[in-house]
């Protein structure tokens, strides 16, 4: 990680991860209810279209091999950009569900990896303190993203733009201006380049190595069970509100990256206080809060718990998500960085995901309510929203009592503070 960072240098950091964090939601966040909408009734591919992000992850250590060892990450970036760009554009044109879950699934095998690949590149080209501030602006960029529904309602007259094709377009896009951000980008080359490859180097597992580690052994297991609370957020929480009666969802959910943006100027002044093992403990206590907060809000209607359970949504990110990314930073050898990274998004987006979302369907469907006239399929959130919270409290004692940074790690974060 450099020591320094010249003013040229962060805004294009800074506008390669709004760019980079715009392009998904444009077209992930609509895409169930689109799908829905033109899939037959009872049809797989919504639930299967749910879970592209998880699949997606699946190349990320692949692309981290090629930045470590083959190409400059910037280079990767772009490639990743311009084929997910192809492929938005070849998802505005499909009208058959299956074909349109094919090449979702192709977009996001491209687009997952980035996650990775531009933490890569702007943890080599900055500062520890600087990063969560270069970061941030992807959390702007999701916000942002709404500017795609405005203009194309107000400006180019498509009714319902959320509900059209159109929302592929926008997400191309959005690509497209990324991949030409590349080319700009500070120039990362790969620091393993011309080193001997084995084929656990050419599929990108050799980041597999770190955990003979012990603590990047517990690190990486603690962070992989802490999705299962964590992304059960991002899938069912705007389900429950929905039930709720809550009629803005997307404005309210926003609130949560709202608060994401300034929680996540706080997390430098956190993480060189606590140092990563507290972080993260402290991480995982907001997820406690946060059931707390929901579980008021189903067992008592305590609105105020809903919005509280949001609202702390921004402290949780930094501190698991982008606090891991820093700390697989600080962990892994300089020639492993790439691959690193793309093995932790791959536990955290990958196997988290799939994971929380097999849990919970679990305790959801075992908690299914009608109403008197037997029309609406509803929930009681108050059991699985304990289980939610008796999750994280176990994990937060764990990642205390069991997780311990190697020394490398701490001399690393000594050298961050000083």
């Amino acid at each position: 990680m450099a020591t320094q960072m010249p003013m040229g240098t962060r805004v294009k950091l800074s506008a390669m991860m709004f760019l980079q964090f715009m392009m998904l939601p444009v077209w992930f966040i609509p895409m169930f209810a689109y799908v829905t909408k033109m899939s037959p009734e009872g049809s797989p591919w919504p639930f299967l279209c749910g879970l592209i992000m998880a699949f997606g992850t699946i190349t990320s250590p692949l692309f981290g091999m090629f930045g470590d060892r083959v190409m400059n990450s910037e280079k990767v970036l772009m490639l990743c950009n311009f084929m997910a760009a192809i492929l938005l554009g070849v998802a505005y044109t499909v009208t058959n569900p299956m074909i349109l879950f094919i090449v979702l699934t192709l977009v996001m095998l491209f687009y997952m990896p980035t996650w990775s690949i531009t933490a890569t590149i702007a943890m080599a080209n900055s500062t520890t303190e600087a990063f969560p501030q270069i970061r941030v602006f992807g959390s702007l960029g999701w916000v942002a993203a709404a500017i795609f529904s405005i203009v194309g309602t107000k400006v180019f007259g498509i009714a319902n733009f959320d509900s059209t094709p159109y929302i592929f377009l926008g997400g191309a896009i959005a690509a497209v201006a990324g991949g030409i951000l590349a080319f700009f980008l500070p120039a990362t080359p790969p620091p393993a380049k011309g080193q001997p490859m084995s084929i656990v180097d050419t599929l990108g597992l050799r980041a597999l190595v770190l955990f003979k580690r012990y603590d990047f052994a517990v690190f990486a297991t603690l962070i992989l069970l802490a999705m299962i609370p964590f992304q059960w957020y991002n899938v069912y929480c705007g389900q429950y509100l929905t039930e709720k009666g809550f009629q803005y969802l997307t404005v309210t959910m926003n609130l949560g990256q709202v608060f994401e943006l300034i929680f996540m100027l706080m997390i430098p002044v956190i993480l060189k206080k606590a140092g990563y093992k507290w972080g993260m403990v402290i991480g995982i206590g907001a997820l406690v809060v946060r059931y707390v907060a929901f579980y008021l809000g189903a067992s008592q209607g305590l609105v105020a718990g809903d919005f509280g359970g949001i609202l702390v949504h921004g402290l949780i990110f930094g501190l698991l998500i982008v606090g891991s990314q820093m700390y697989v930073d600080a962990a892994a050898p300089e020639e492993l960085r790439g691959q690193a990274q793309g093995l932790i998004g791959l536990i955290m987006f990958g196997l988290g995901t799939l994971l929380s979302n097999f849990v919970f369907d679990i305790i959801l469907k075992k908690n299914l309510i009608s109403e008197a006239a037997g029309e609406t399929t509803l929930h009681d959130w108050t059991q699985p929203y304990l289980i939610a919270l008796g999750i994280s409290i176990v994990l937060m004692i764990a990642m205390a009592v069991l997780f311990k940074p190697a020394a490398k790690v701490e001399k690393n974060e000594a050298a961050a503070a000083a």
